[in-house]
């Protein structure tokens, strides 16, 4: 518990000293100092008004020196400015990723031109070869083979063969491997959005490998298949398009694609 006393002195000059109950040495050592600027300020001064401001500034900075100093001798640190200055994050290892990616995907054994991820934490760089292409809104995809024939219009039904992989170059679906190829209508929100702006503008025949970033994934959580925000990348091959149809009988309403 710390206690403030104000001794006042002949000459109208005051110190706060401070004394603390537990270390009566550390009272003396400040009464001792006290006596000594008490005397040195009180030398000499004239009472007018120029002085009494000087003595007055005189004290107030003294009394943060007397402040300063008990502080330090009885171990407790006193609130500083700090300098501002951070601690320096390790460099970004960008080669040592890459190497481990490429080493990852040898392992899976990734398809050939496969892109490779250099991810740190949530920051992923996708490295892939000249003959991809960037769109606006992030999907990156190369054509292997280009088809023939109109694209796919929203309504019509497009029948397809895939095969999913992820960063790793671990493939988690085919159809190839299902034996049958998959059927959904565009425009009904059956497909992820990458997946869907990636096979709308191909054509019957044609073969595209898509780099779906996060963004326009599947939704991730417990309840979904997908755990976490990744690239996901798709091997496409468009077979055939075909127009759809409402159909109703009495109360019975469907939709017939040939």
């Amino acid at each position: 518990m710390f206690l403030l006393s104000f001794p006042l002195s002949p000459a109208r000059n005051f110190f706060p000293c401070i004394t603390l109950s537990t270390y009566p040495s550390h009272g003396l050592l400040c009464a001792q100092k006290m006596r000594l600027l008490v005397s040195c300020s009180c030398h000499n001064i004239q009472d007018n008004g120029e002085q009494a401001k000087g003595s007055l500034h005189f004290e107030d900075k003294m009394k943060r020196r007397l402040l300063l100093t008990f502080l330090v001798g009885s171990g407790i640190s006193p609130a500083l400015p700090s300098s501002g200055k951070t601690k320096k994050q390790s460099p970004y290892d960008e080669k040592r990723l890459l190497e481990q990616n490429k080493r990852i995907q040898r392992e899976n054994n990734a398809p050939d031109e496969f892109p490779n991820f250099v991810r740190e934490g949530f920051t992923v760089k996708v490295v892939t070869s000249d003959n991809f292409v960037t769109r606006d809104s992030g999907l990156i995809l190369r054509d292997i083979e280009v088809g023939k024939g109109d694209c796919p219009k929203a309504g019509q039904q497009v029948t397809f063969h895939y095969v999913g992989y992820n960063e790793s170059g671990r493939r988690i679906d085919s159809t190839y491997l299902q034996g049958s190829p998959a059927k959904v209508r565009l425009g009904t929100n059956a497909l992820i959005p990458g997946f869907e702006e990636g096979i709308k503008d191909m054509k019957p025949g044609g073969k595209r490998r898509i780099i779906i970033p996060p963004e326009l994934g599947p939704p991730v959580g417990p309840s979904t298949f997908f755990s976490s925000k990744q690239f996901e990348v798709f091997d496409i091959e468009l077979v055939s398009i075909q127009d759809c149809t409402r159909r109703t009988i009495g109360f019975y309403s469907d939709v017939v694609c040939s």
